[in-house]
């Protein structure tokens, strides 16, 4: 299965879970209903910002939008992964692992570029994130709080509250967990 099919699966799946039509979620994501079509054929390339509106119109966690078959033991390699861009900073993300069914939590890799910050809407209540830093500096955490972290500091805040991550002054490496009750 390629990335693009797996997403289109997992759109299609969960809007017919929500019993919501494509018109519906598409007002709901604030995308184009020929957007969400094209998106559930499993054509056109999504970023992180259209797969983010998509499982926040759902009321999902993010994760839900890739189908991995899981095992008790998965090996990712840095260069693996499918990688979901920012149109809007140098934000890319790598989804490593999902949550099983009985908990939510999400394990990211996260590579950010100097000179953009990604701002994060909230998640739903009670959502923790947990940040580890393998290179470079970056600056994140609440709008209103932010700290600067380095390389192997490790960070934890709310993400129910607007956030954001920036890099500064060369490209950083960020594992980044994000917790959320069921």
């Amino acid at each position: 299965m390629t990335p693009n099919s797996i997403i289109a699966s997992a759109i299609r799946r969960e809007r017919e879970l929500a019993q919501i039509s494509l018109s519906a979620l598409a007002a709901r994501a604030g995308l184009s209903k020929s957007t969400l079509s094209q998106l559930e054929a499993g054509k056109g390339n999504p970023n992180v910002e259209t797969l983010w509106a998509i499982a926040t119109a759902l009321d999902i966690p993010f994760s839900s939008l890739f189908e991995n078959a899981s095992s008790h033991s998965a090996l990712v390699r840095a260069t693996e992964g499918v990688s979901l861009s920012s149109q809007t900073s140098g934000f890319a993300a790598v989804l490593l692992d999902k949550c099983p069914p009985d908990r939510r939590r999400d394990l990211y890799r996260i590579s950010l570029k100097p000179g953009s910050a990604r701002q994060s809407e909230p998640h739903p209540r009670g959502t923790v994130e947990h940040a580890f830093l393998c290179s470079g500096r970056v600056r994140l955490g609440p709008v209103d709080a932010p700290v600067e972290i380095g390389p192997g500091d490790y960070f934890r805040c709310f993400g129910d509250v607007a956030h954001f991550y920036e890099a500064f002054g060369e490209e950083a490496l960020l594992l980044l967990v994000m917790d959320s009750p069921r």
